[in-house]
């Protein structure tokens, strides 16, 4: 990882150190270095546990085991020296917490050395990271071909505020990927897609998608970036570097927070797109609070933990529900009966703690109206719009994510009125599958 090109992190930037703490901060950061190669050496590449944990901070030091949060807006100078050193480009000179705070930093060196990325950027939510993305490297006049099943927010952007600045968006058939040699143009900046979708968990072939666009590529002579939304999947189940994707972006509200507690989102990538990214950040303003930071942090060091058990959990109540009498199909890509199940197992090493249902409608009650019943009914799990958190939560897509969407548009996402998409949290197998049973019961 440590001799691979995405795998290096850049050094702990040295903030307002004197010219002497410099050079010593320096030499330690190089010792830092060598020790993490020599380490990675011996006994192959890091744990994701242990990059979650620890980070590149393989070595002995003084100081707090814990994250210091850096809760300021501005900061200091010891002399005007350090203020010219910023005016003349040095990124390590800290100035203003918009444009980059210590606490941000460590966790996004984390995140970078978590996702094998060169570099990553947090944000303040997962659409800050996924439209900050996306206009680093998008002009009037350009084009972006997508996948068309997307969390509802990525659509509407695509939808209402793209056209606004003159970025045409078209939708490539995931069963058809050859099909982009017809979309793709000179204009083509962005291949863009998610897998597994939301909400529908269908799954879009990586390996496929990455082979047509660098073939449609060579036909236009222009770079296409490759962008996924990795947030159901997460690294623990799908590494989306391995397959060729250039950028990574993932709401870190979802399973890398954990906990419901905070709002966040990221972007991983080469170091130079990165820091185009973070350039535009500093005008767009959607940049990362220090103690949202500081919640992540803490939340990365039982992220395998959680993601594991969301596994096993998901896997488990997935298979209970298909035997249901209530329930028209389920949705989950470990399961056999999924359409993308062979396409599934060889891109993910877990199949992610989402499953999606679809419920049948009654002589007495509508397929929207059977499944607010559901909801309705559960005990245990919750009623509430997210994902990815500790506790199971349950929504309807037509009056969450896809709300106030045509019947078109969800016929194209995939999406149903009996749907109910579950995020599926660390609770008791038993009591999860018993709390289920129970509110299909009463429909």
């Amino acid at each position: 990882m440590a001799e691979s090109k995405r795998g290096r992190v850049e050094s702990i930037p040295k903030c307002q150190d004197t010219e002497r703490h410099h050079h010593e901060k320096c030499r330690i950061i190089k010792t830092e270095e060598d020790l993490m190669k020599k380490i990675i050496q011996k006994n192959g590449e890091l744990s994701l546990s242990t990059r979650a944990i620890h980070g590149n901070k393989l070595y002995a030091y003084t100081g707090p085991v814990s994250l210091p949060i850096y809760q300021t807006s501005t900061y200091r100078f010891e002399n005007s020296e350090e203020a010219i050193r910023y005016a003349k480009g040095d990124p390590s000179v800290y100035v203003y917490t918009r444009y980059h705070n210590p606490t941000v930093h460590d966790v996004e060196e984390k995140l970078a050395l978590m996702e094998n990325a060169e570099a990553a950027a947090l944000f303040s939510s997962g659409m800050a990271a996924i439209s900050t993305a996306i206009m680093a490297v998008t002009k009037s006049g350009d084009e972006i071909v997508s996948t068309p099943a997307l969390y509802g927010g990525t659509y509407r952007f695509f939808r209402d505020e793209l056209p606004k600045q003159k970025i045409k968006v078209s939708y490539v058939d995931p069963r058809n990927l050859a099909g982009l040699s017809k979309l793709v143009s000179p204009r083509t900046t962005i291949v863009y897609f998610e897998t597994p979708t939301n909400p529908t968990i269908d799954i879009v072939d990586i390996k496929e998608l990455v082979m047509e666009t660098r073939k449609a590529e060579k036909n236009t002579g222009r770079k296409i970036l490759i962008m996924i939304d990795n947030t159901f999947a997460s690294i623990m189940n799908q590494d989306p570097f391995a397959f060729g994707v250039d950028v990574i972006v993932e709401s870190a509200t979802k399973y890398l927070g954990g906990h419901s507690d905070i709002m966040a989102g990221a972007v991983m990538g080469t170091a130079e797109y990165v820091k185009q990214v973070k350039g535009l950040a500093k005008h767009y303003g959607g940049c990362a609070d220090p103690f949202a930071a500081y919640l992540l942090f803490r939340s990365l060091k039982t992220f395998e933990l959680r993601v594991a058990k969301q596994n096993e959990n998901s896997f488990a109540l997935a298979k209970a529900l298909e035997k249901h009498p209530r329930i028209n199909r389920v949705l989950h890509p470990g399961l056999p009966s999924h359409p993308m199940h062979h396409v599934a197992k060889k891109q993910m090493s877990g199949f992610g703690g989402m499953v999606t249902i679809e419920v049948k409608p009654s002589k007495k009650l509508a397929p929207v109206e059977a499944a607010v019943k559901v909801c309705d009914n559960l005990k245990i799990a919750i009623n509430a719009m997210s994902l990815g958190g500790v506790e199971t939560l349950v929504s309807i897509p037509v009056y969450s994510s896809h709300v106030f969407m045509k019947d078109e548009e969800l016929k194209k996402h995939g999406v149903t009125p009996g749907m109910i998409r579950i995020s599926v949290g660390v609770e008791g197998i038993h009591d999860l599958i018993a709390d289920f049973e129970q509110a299909l019961n009463g429909i």
